[in-house]
């Protein structure tokens, strides 16, 4: 998987992995307002379908959708991508930014710590 979505296909991805499986309408149901027309998610799911993010089962008349692409795949294939691309591959780079730009609480870095303590101890 290499591929990017658009706004409206991630957003779409969202409730598909919330939800695990899903109509269109009830597809609809979760999104916020204004919500899209019917004919508009039907379209957006489509497209999924066709990049191999979604497949579905026949459902009397409908169909029920489900994603195909697990969301941890497709969250560090875009995490990477904006690493490789703002921060010259390097994770320490972007950790480093972001605790310098968004002033991140001490609790919150010593539990990134522990939880990196924790990874390699499993190792």
């Amino acid at each position: 998987m290499n591929k990017q979505l658009t706004k409206a296909e991630e957003q779409l991805m969202q409730v598909l992995w919330y939800l695990e499986e899903a109509s269109v309408k009830e597809i609809i149901e979760e999104l916020p307002l204004p919500k899209p027309a019917y004919n508009t998610v039907s379209t957006i799911i489509r497209i999924l379908e066709t990049k191999n993010f979604v497949g579905h089962n026949a459902k009397g008349r409908g169909h029920i959708y489900f994603p195909i692409v697990k969301k941890t795949d497709y969250s560090n294939q875009s995490l990477q991508k904006i690493v490789d691309g703002y921060f010259e591959g390097s994770f320490k780079s972007m950790v480093s930014f972001f605790v310098k730009k968004n002033d991140v609480d001490l609790n919150d870095l010593e539990a990134i710590l522990k939880s990196i303590n924790d990874k390699k101890t499993e190792k």
